[in-house]
């Protein structure tokens, strides 16, 4: 089992930035893959991000150029760097982790943006 614990949402003005933060509870030996998704209200979780244990990232089109994936492996640790904020932004965003072919999910981060 592994438990993801997101952080780094909040309250932010439209334009700003937020770093959201997942640290996974441990390692795990080989590729893993981990990514942000986010869920806004009425409509379906959508994807965001993801980045390899190798680094090789990949994004939802229309935000590539505003956020920014990143991850420590050493601290099994993902980040997601949102600039340029805007009010179709506002979400709960989820860290997953996939590996050895299990998926996990953490709890969610709220990431609301103020007009």
């Amino acid at each position: 089992q592994v438990q993801l614990v997101e952080s780094g949402g909040g309250l932010v003005q439209a334009g700003g930035s937020l770093r959201l933060s997942c640290v996974a509870s441990r390692s795990i030996f080989g590729p893993t893959l981990m990514g942000w998704y986010r869920q806004a209200p009425g409509k379906q979780r959508e994807f965001v991000a993801s980045i390899t244990s190798g680094g090789n990232t990949n994004y939802a089109g229309p935000l590539k150029g505003r956020f920014t994936i990143s991850r420590d492996n050493a601290k099994n640790t993902v980040y997601l760097e949102m600039n340029s904020l805007e009010p179709e932004d506002t979400a709960v965003y989820y860290c997953k982790f996939t590996a050895q072919g299990y998926e996990y999910w953490g709890q969610g981060t709220q990431v609301t943006v103020s007009s």
